[in-house]
């Protein structure tokens, strides 16, 4: 699944970083590869919104967040932005979807 990430967003979008990090051990029920974190620095996020920075991966990854993917945690960033951060924020663990009482 990471080499679809991948392959997806280099078609699609031109990167200084791309970080893909499967996070599937941190899914609360049985071990499968859905759980992703992308990372990904482009100077085409300059001026755009975080909302339409994240529509805008949601788009390439439609496919995949209507089956495979569970869960995606997406981390866009401007060259200047990932200057100042250099680091993406960890990811929750997952609760499968209900809220834990």
């Amino acid at each position: 699944m990471i080499n679809i990430i991948e392959q997806k967003i280099q078609e699609n979008i031109q990167y200084e970083v791309l970080d893909i990090v499967n996070e599937s051990n941190q899914h609360s029920g049985p071990a499968t590869d859905s759980h992703f974190k992308v990372t990904i620095v482009s100077s085409e996020f300059e001026g755009v919104g975080l909302v339409k920075r994240h529509q805008r991966v949601y788009q390439i990854l439609s496919e995949q967040l209507a089956g495979p993917i569970h869960a995606l945690a997406i981390h866009a960033y401007t060259p200047e932005q990932w200057k100042l951060k250099a680091q993406a924020p960890s990811s929750p663990n997952c609760m499968g979807g209900s809220k834990e009482d």
